[in-house]
């Protein structure tokens, strides 16, 4: 007995009003129709709809705009309408008008005495956005990231958006139109596969032209991306997909997309996680949908989910909404001047987020062309990169420290003959410790060919912050700090080093933090520390995160009141910002602190050790209360002598370096030392390996591997079977207690004579069934309903169950108001109306506002009222416009309105579901509301007051500026 409210009727082709509603008004030719302005009535109809739905205030109203499907009137907006229509004009309409009129145009028709001339439309690509063409900051008025593309789109729908480099030598070409027609496309696709908005959307693809059109499908379809980095080696699938199966169950993925090739392995993670419902291929979305309906973003809302790579610790999911986004692209882009001239080049990974935010999604914004390769195509051959700068005059590009190291190390001379890198004015170099040594080599080898030292940037950000916090000022070379080495080492100090010191360490300034935001440098007690004081580093602004995704414990370590804990050590000096360390590597041995990171790096550069592929870590030693320095190199040689003096010349190395020797240095096989997708040291994992003694072992064979997971995927369908036949028994367990109670007492509560007795008959049911389910009703602020006088109640609308919950919980008796289509059902409107409830058409106009009236004589006759405002179940989460039916019989007979939120419902039992599940629900009941006199604004006051209370306690995003 739910749906209610009163809507009027529509009668004619969405399809063909939706064309006409987004055509823009055509010159008026003529003057005024009879009279009346058409202007003046499209202002009148934006104004209401403003009041009505604030995210319409901005909305082009003309006069082919739809009454129901472009302005959101329900029939009493309808009525609002015609009486404003009536004070502007001087004229007096019958209601008949309202029954028949479907845009405005038919109302201006109307008040014209049937004046009006058809008019020419003209094409919706014209005009207004004709004269943003020449825009620069087009995107700056978008609010999401769905509406960059659109916007994007509009100005320039075949300009190349993306160069994308594959098997070929010449470059795919992607615009804006096929970008956004290619996700559209994979939009439907989802939504033919009931993917619901705000579920959660795992992609785990290469880089390619599947990826792209994929995350922003997910996007126009309303749910969430969530980035996934496809397996490299066979020898880490079972590494990959232990983390990769922790990320499914953090985020409770609905599908994961894939390329075929990888459907074997997917299906070991389906087998292991019971959200993840299908596994599809990008070709199989766009084959399974046809038509798409939009679905609208707010800009808090959750735009994808970044998992933290991981090098120190299990991935945690940071929560990024489109505002935090939008907010850090714009303040990077006023950073380095970004503009759409600018070209960049990009090899990094898009499942990271340097590459998929400050690469391609800075580049949409922008307006800029990315010119994309896949990151092995780097790795094989990094020569690749600085070419592609070279062709296509690049202007920005980005890499980790040791993509510049690649450059340098595998880079043969004869291979850079020609190269021109003197367009390449901004060269990122973030994700993981700048080396000054690295610096100073790729400066000095590449000022041949056109690159400049004041092109390269050493920048700080984290996932935690979007992706940026800290960038150079523009046009500064990058700036080095020599600081005395014992004062770091053992007080934490950064005191400049004299020209005469032999060995100071050398420290990259990472920028200065972006506008609109603030860093801060404190101690262990969070009091903040002077210059050139190490410690922990702490940020807020726009774009920080609002926490970890459905990790509670961990969200309340990141925050430090309103601060956010990045993690990582440092100091400022000036207003840059030096890196020393991430707090979770410092090694403390003897009473020092310890940073891998220099050690790393100077091991790295001993000839016989692979380069980048040296994890320096502590593992704690129970015999001495300190921790023991482990150094774990990876070498090709097999030599044993070889070995020896590998590990001698590595002592001596940690020696200059420390002033003390290693406790342990651990030679092994390439591929030992582990790393996270964007090539950083996973020196926690190392160390494990280390503790567990693996160190040299061979991995395990692929067939044992897939073995392991196969076991382990048994286990957890056999665990998921046992959960599927409780709940499948508790389920049929609710319909047969639902089914006696409506046998037994359905009966009685009929024939009893008075309604107050069929009232006690039917609650004593509603009560008996929760009781009997298991479903514990919790009730907060019942002392608000101790009152005499009727009231309205007004509550959100999750499930069928509903009804039958607030008839237990709630000691008054009250008239439902519920949808006349129940009513067209014999037995069912027979048993309703034996309880008073009060039945209201939403189609017919004029029987809906007959109906207001009716509605109006019964309250004033101290009847109280339960309305769903929403109108009717949504199966998607999310709290949906009100109807004004409610707060307009409360303003016009000054009764007060009793907000009532309803929370647990839906994941009891979803709208278009029968499957039952066990769970409690809560009832929020708001303060007593009185409207503040009576008409129309005194009851939008009403909803506005009561839909701010039930948003409050809903836990659900709030859909008020969709279409209803």
């Amino acid at each position: 007995m739910a749906d209610n409210e009163f809507q009027g009727s529509s009668g004619s082709n969405e399809q063909e009003q939706h064309q006409q509603a987004v055509r823009p008004p055509a010159p008026m030719q003529g003057g005024p129709l009879g009279g009346i302005d058409p202007e003046a009535v499209c202002r009148v109809a934006a104004g209401l709809a403003g009041e009505i739905d604030p995210a319409r205030a901005t909305l082009r109203v003309v006069l082919d705009s739809s009454l129901e499907r472009d302005l959101g009137f329900d029939s009493l907006a309808k009525v609002e309408l015609l009486s404003r229509l009536e004070k502007m004009s001087g004229l007096t309409l019958s209601e008949e008008i309202l029954t028949r009129a479907e845009t405005l145009r038919d109302l201006t028709r109307a008040l014209a005495q049937g004046t009006a001339h058809d008019r020419a439309a003209i094409d919706h690509h014209g005009t207004a956005i004709e004269r943003d063409e020449q825009r620069a900051g087009i995107a700056d008025r978008a609010l999401t990231l769905t509406e960059v593309l659109r916007l994007q789109t509009q100005r320039a729908p075949d300009q190349p958006h993306l160069l994308l480099y594959g098997a070929r030598e010449e470059p795919v070409t992607v615009s804006h139109r096929t970008l956004l027609d290619q996700a559209t496309a994979i939009a439907a696709g989802l939504e033919a596969l009931d993917v619901q908005p705000g579920a959660s959307v795992a992609l785990m693809l290469p880089t390619g032209l599947d990826y792209f059109f994929s995350f922003f499908g997910v996007l126009l379809a309303g749910a969430v991306p969530v980035p996934l980095y496809p397996p490299l080696r066979p020898s880490q699938f079972e590494d990959h997909l232990r983390r990769h199966r922790h990320i499914l169950n953090n985020c409770q993925a609905l599908l994961l997309i894939t390329v075929a090739e990888a459907r074997p392995l997917a299906r070991f993670l389906k087998a292991q996680v019971d959200s993840l419902r299908r596994i599809v291929t990008v070709e199989e979305l766009q084959k399974a949908g046809t038509a798409f309906t939009p679905v609208s973003a707010s800009p808090e809302d959750t735009a994808f989910l970044q998992y933290t790579s991981g090098s120190t610790g299990i991935p945690k999911g940071v929560i990024l909404s489109h505002a935090n986004l939008l907010t850090n692209i714009r303040a990077m882009g006023r950073a380095i001047d970004a503009n759409p001239r600018d070209i960049f080049v990009s090899w990094l990974p898009l499942y990271h987020d340097m590459g998929l935010i400050g690469a391609w999604l800075g580049s949409l914004y922008h307006g800029c062309q990315l010119v994309a390769m896949s990151p092995l195509a780097f790795l094989v051959h990094p020569e690749r990169w600085l070419w592609a700068i070279h062709r296509h005059r690049g202007t920005l590009s980005a890499a980790p420290n040791f993509g510049y190291e690649l450059c340098l190390n595998k880079i043969e001379p004869p291979q850079l003959d020609g190269l021109d890198l003197s367009s390449w004015r901004l060269a990122f170099n973030g994700a993981e410790p700048v080396s000054a040594e690295t610096i100073a080599r790729f400066t000095d080898r590449f000022a041949p060919h056109g690159f400049r030292p004041e092109a390269m940037a050493p920048v700080y950000g984290l996932a935690e912050s979007t992706v940026g916090l800290a960038f150079p000022p523009l046009g500064r070379r990058p700036l080095i700090d020599r600081v005395q080495r014992q004062p770091l080492l053992e007080r934490g100090l950064a005191l400049s080093a004299g020209e005469d010191d032999p060995h100071p360490l050398r420290i990259v300034a990472c920028g200065r933090v972006l506008s609109g935001h603030q860093l801060r440098v404190v101690d262990a007690n969070d009091h903040e520390l002077p210059e050139r004081q190490v410690g922990r580093l702490q940020f807020y602004g726009p774009s920080a995160t609002s926490g970890y995704y459905r990790s509670p414990q961990q969200t309340k370590t990141l925050f430090h009141g309103q601060w956010l804990d990045t993690g990582d050590l440092g100091y400022l000096a000036g207003q840059d910002l030096y890196l020393t360390s991430r707090v979770k590597d410092l090694i403390i041995r003897g009473g020092r602190n310890i940073s891998p990171y220099e050690l790393e790096e100077a091991i790295g550069e001993i000839e016989g050790v692979r380069k980048g592929c040296v994890a320096v870590f502590g593992n704690a030693d129970p015999t001495s209360g300190t921790e023991k320095l482990v150094v774990l190199a990876e070498s090709r040689s097999r030599d044993p002598g070889m070995l020896a003096n590998l590990r001698e010349r590595i002592i001596n190395r940690s020696v200059d370096i420390l002033g003390m020797p290693p406790d342990e240095v651990v030679l092994a096989p390439p591929h030992t030392v582990l790393k996270t997708s964007s090539g950083k040291i996973r020196r926690e994992a190392s160390r494990e390996l280390y503790a567990q003694g693996r160190i040299g072992q061979p991995p395990r064979a692929v067939w044992w591997q897939l073995v392991r997971l196969a076991a382990g995927g048994l286990a957890q369908q056999a665990r998921h079977s046992l959960r599927l036949a409780a709940s499948t028994a508790y389920a049929g367990a609710c319909w047969l207690l639902f089914g006696l109670l409506a046998l037994t007492m359905g009966p009685v509560a009929c024939v009893l004579p008075s309604a107050r007795s069929r009232w006690r008959v039917a609650r004593l049911a509603a009560r008996l069934l929760a009781r009997l389910t298991g479903t514990g009703i919790i009730v907060h602020g019942l002392d608000r309903l101790h009152t005499k006088a009727p009231l309205i109640l007004v509550a959100n609308h999750q499930s069928y169950l509903d009804s039958l919950i607030l008839m237990a919980a709630l000691p008054l008796r009250f008239s439902f108001v519920a949808k006349a289509e129940l009513a067209r059902q014999t037995v069912l409107r027979h048993a309703l109306a034996r309880l008073d409830v009060v039945f209201v058409e939403r189609f017919d106009f004029k029987q809906a506002v007959d109906d207001a009236r009716r509605l109006t004589e019964l309250a004033a006759a101290g009847r109280s009222l339960c309305f769903f405002a929403e109108g009717t179940i949504w199966r998607m989460p999310g709290l949906h416009p009100f109807h004004m039916g409610a707060f307009l019989v409360a303003a016009d007979n000054g009764m007060e309105v009793v907000p009532i939120t309803i929370r647990g419902t839906r994941t009891k039992l979803r709208s278009e579901s029968w499957f039952p599940r066990p769970g409690q629900v809560h009832l929020f009941i708001g303060p007593r509301l009185r409207g503040e006199g009576v008409g129309w604004e005194a009851a939008l006051s009403l909803r506005d007051r009561a839909r701010q209370q039930i948003l409050r306690h809903c836990g659900e995003p709030d859909l008020g500026g969709e279409e209803s």
